[in-house]
């Protein structure tokens, strides 16, 4: 039995210590019945809003969605276009957490109801990027769930597996899925903070000058880290504001949307039916696994023979890939210098300098001229003495030159130099 708005007010004065109710009724919150939910009004005028949970997966969610609340500062609120609620207190009321968070106004929408359009459908695709370009820091500090591209992966692939082992999964869709999953071209995406797999009517919107924006939302319990196609798998309910959506995301979001994003929103939301399917078995729920199996059966006469990807699909890092394997060309019987800095006068300097440098390496034998006298040299290469042959100096015109001219016997002393160690 649903609590009244009454008996939820009463948990605000054990959650907020000193406030006066002057007000309260009841709040439909869609949420499938699984909180009891009050809009209470205070005596200083504050609207405020209370949720008991009405079974322990639903408390296990609330305190969730608290914790996550909790997580975001002031400086991460500022960052995001809309509000979020702030947690003013908790209490127990039978057995379970009531919270009361301050109240958000606004009208929410369906999926299948978004509109086409730079309206509803472009705010919910910006107000998604936003999130998923919060910090990591947001989720990492408070202790909230961390997934790598890898581990989403692995959690489709354990999920898939619980399906089969139900025995009631078509094959066709088990073929399409675990197809899908083995194509790692599918999972090359970046991790982002995500709300894990929002619905859009947990997003408040409201009519501004630019139409439909939202203003608020609600649901964070499932704030963490992971895929950001996990937050528009609702797309697949929404076809005709699908475009919309994804193109606002592109705008808005701050890293580059990968290619398989619409691709692998849409097998998560096919994969919802696969849990629902698991989770009847697991619990022994005969009619959720016979509206289960009616689900998968109609789902896979749509889409059994239709690859999630086709076959041409490739990304910038195929391409990338290709290109690794591809070897560079050469032009035969080209030798030039392929450099804009070529200077062929730096070139013969630098030339000039090692020839210097090779010369200055080489190792002289010492020659003894204290006797050596160009008008005394001997025409035979070396006696038999092994003394050092003399050479004389001649000009141009072949003349001798005059042997007291110091610059003429410093030039056959340096040619004799390098003539005697030849050998």
């Amino acid at each position: 039995m649903a609590r009244s708005p009454f008996t939820l007010a009463a948990s605000v004065s054990s959650a907020l210590p000193g406030a006066a109710v002057v007000n309260a009724a009841e709040l439909t919150e869609r949420a499938e019945g699984r909180y009891d939910s009050a809009l209470v009004t205070l005596e200083d005028g504050r609207r405020v809003v209370v949720r008991v949970p009405v079974d322990v997966d639903a408390d296990l969610e609330l305190v969730a969605d608290t914790r996550a609340l909790r997580a975001l500062t002031p400086g991460v609120r500022g960052l995001l276009p809309f509000e979020a609620p702030a947690v003013l207190g908790t209490a127990r009321m039978g057995g379970f957490t009531a919270v009361v968070q301050d109240y958000v106004p606004g009208y929410r929408v369906e999926a299948g109801h978004i509109p086409p359009g730079r309206g509803a459908a472009w705010s919910l695709g910006s107000a998604i990027a936003r999130v998923h370009a919060l910090p990591h820091a947001v989720a990492r500090d408070a202790g909230l769930r961390i997934r790598t591209s890898a581990d989403v992966r692995q959690d489709a692939e354990r999920l898939l597996d619980r399906a089969e082992a139900t025995g009631s999964l078509p094959f066709g869709l088990l073929r399409r899925w675990s197809t899908a999953l083995g194509e790692d071209r599918l999972w090359r995406f970046e991790a982002t903070v995500t709300l894990g797999g929002v619905d859009p009517g947990r997003f408040v919107l409201s009519d501004t000058a630019a139409g439909p924006t939202v203003t608020g939302l609600l649901a964070w319990h499932g704030l963490g880290v992971g895929d950001p196609a996990e937050d528009l798998r609702w797309l697949a309910s929404a076809p005709d504001a699908r475009d919309d959506v994804l193109a606002a995301y592109a705008e808005a979001a701050h890293h580059t949307p990968d290619a398989a994003l619409a691709a692998r929103s849409r097998l998560y939301a096919e994969l919802e039916f696969a849990r629902w399917l698991a989770h009847g078995h697991e619990t022994g729920a005969a009619r959720v696994v016979e509206d289960a199996v009616a689900l998968l059966n109609a789902l896979d006469e749509g889409v059994r023979d239709e690859p999630l990807l086709p076959e041409d699909y490739s990304t910038v890092d195929d391409a990338l890939e290709l290109l690794g394997r591809t070897p560079a060309a050469v032009a035969a019987g080209d030798t030039s210098m392929q450099t804009d800095t070529y200077d062929p006068a730096l070139l013969a300097a630098y030339l000039a300098d090692q020839d210097t440098a090779e010369q200055a390496d080489i190792e002289t034998v010492p020659i003894d001229l204290s006797d050596w006298t160009p008008d005394g040299a001997s025409s035979d290469r070396r006696g038999d003495t092994g003394a050092a042959p003399t050479v004389t100096p001649t000009s141009a015109t072949g003349q001798q030159e005059d042997g007291d001219d110091p610059d003429h016997a410093e030039a056959a002393r340096n040619a004799l130099r390098r003539w005697s160690t030849a050998d």
